[in-house]
């Protein structure tokens, strides 16, 4: 079956709720010929070791607090929300250096996580820790603040977990850097 885009409708997202964070600025900024690390090296590793366990909330907007009846039962959820400090130009990146680094070779928007995209849609797989009304507390999320969030769901280890996941080499080496082992990150949780 072929798709052909211009038959497609469009499509509207709704924000649901909104991050509440201390993350006022995004480590990554998305430009028009590439993204920015904002901090380097140490920073960085102590950036990602306060966002592992940085505690948030995700203010979920009145109208949606049904839909969040029995979330208190799952563990992690996943976070889909919008990085709404980029530049609309950034949605044009075709190619980007991972993490902004020039000493990594340039990788198409799709095999990265970089926020520029042409949906930018970001998702974390974050540990719940309660919910009070329409406000869910949650550990792990490196949303900035204000961030329009898109959608909530359980995470399922059955539905979204992956047996013997392989990643190239530049993402290892980031990782390696961090003091992250890749492939251990998420077991035990």
């Amino acid at each position: 079956m072929k798709s052909n885009q211009n038959s497609l409708t469009q499509m509207q997202l709704i924000p649901v709720g909104e991050v509440r964070s201390e993350i006022k600025t995004p480590m990554l900024l998305a430009g028009e010929s590439d993204i920015e690390l904002q901090e380097r090296n140490e920073k960085i590793r102590e950036h990602h070791e306060k966002v592992k366990h940085l505690v948030c909330e995700i203010v979920v907007f009145p109208q949606w607090l049904e839909f969040l009846d029995g979330i208190e039962g799952f563990s992690h959820v996943l976070v889909l929300y919008w990085p709404h400090l980029n530049k609309p130009e950034s949605r044009n990146l075709r190619k980007v250096h991972p993490m902004g680094r020039k000493d990594l070779p340039e990788q198409g928007i799709f095999a990265t996580c970089s926020p520029a995209r042409p949906n930018p849609v970001l998702v974390s797989a974050v540990r719940l820790l309660g919910r009070n009304g329409a406000i869910l507390r949650v550990e792990g999320l490196e949303a900035v603040d204000g961030s329009p969030i898109v959608d909530i769901k359980p995470y399922v280890q059955s539905y979204y977990g992956a047996d013997n996941p392989t990643v190239p080499e530049w993402m290892i080496q980031i990782h390696r850097e961090l003091g992250i082992d890749l492939f251990e990150a998420n077991k035990g949780e």
